[in-house]
Formats: structure tokens, C-alpha cells, sequence
């Protein structure tokens, strides 16, 4: 009796398994897509506030928090988030001609279960086979 209430159990543990991995990763891919948003929006708005004419990236992400081009304290964004699907990697930057960062992405090679694209004011992201792939890259007028 125990043996066959021990198999029922692992049985339904295999069913439900998946689905709760599945689901794990449904919102840490949920998250990905908000902070990669949040530093999309990060990125334009320091663009968008370079003082004068010539629009420079910043050159790394730590300029988001603290905007030293102005005499006042100015943050485009309100703390460093670490990648939702890989906490212990640091965020893959795209950098521009000049080694200023364009945008991140995340550095996990697994398939997205998101297969749409995401489009908003921020950014215009494209479907992809892997995460490392979705690029978190402002939208700028120029």
C-alpha cells in the first residue's frame, strides 16, 4: 500500500514538475522584460539630458545612477538591477563606436516561451531563439 501511495506521488511530482518549472521561468522572464525596459528607458533618458549639442550613451551603467555632467544630483535610473535569469552574471552591454553603452541583454542561452514581439516607447524588441538575444536598446530619435 505505502509502495503504491510512494509511485502515485513521484507520478504526480513528474506531472507537476515541469509546470512549476515552467512557470519559474515565465516570471523571471516577465522580470527580464521590466528591467531590461527600465534600463532601455535609463539609457535614453541620459542620452536624451547630454548637455549641448552632440548626444553621447553613457559609458557604463553606473553613470545611470549618478549623472556626473551635471552640477546637481541627476539618476536615470534608481539602482543597478542584476539580471533576473542569472543573478550571479553581470548584464552583457552593447557598446557603441566609442565603448559607451547602446544597451544590455541578458547572457542566458536558453529559448525564450515569449515568441512576440514587444514594442513601446522605449525600445523595439524583436522575437528571438535565446535571451541573449533580446537586446534592451533604447529607441532614439537620431
Amino acid at each position: 500500500m505505502v509502495l503504491a501511495l510512494i509511485a502515485l506521488l513521484g507520478l504526480a511530482l513528474s506531472v507537476v514538475g515541469p509546470r512549476w518549472a515552467d512557470d519559474s521561468q515565465r516570471e523571471s522572464e516577465q522580470e527580464l522584460l521590466k528591467v531590461g525596459s527600465l534600463y532601455a528607458q535609463a539609457i535614453k533618458s541620459y542620452y536624451e539630458a547630454s548637455p549641448g549639442s552632440l548626444k553621447q550613451y553613457p559609458p557604463d551603467l553606473q553613470s545611470l545612477l549618478l549623472d556626473t555632467r551635471f552640477v546637481g544630483v541627476r539618476r536615470h535610473i534608481r539602482r543597478l538591477y542584476a539580471d533576473p535569469l542569472q543573478p550571479e552574471r553581470p548584464w552583457g552591454l552593447v557598446r557603441d563606436g566609442d565603448g559607451r553603452v547602446r544597451g544590455v541583454f541578458s547572457q542566458d542561452e536558453r529559448a525564450p516561451q515569449r515568441q512576440s514581439a514587444l514594442v513601446n516607447e522605449w525600445l523595439d524588441l524583436k522575437p528571438a531563439g535565446r535571451y541573449s538575444q533580446w537586446v534592451f536598446s533604447p529607441r532614439t530619435s537620431s
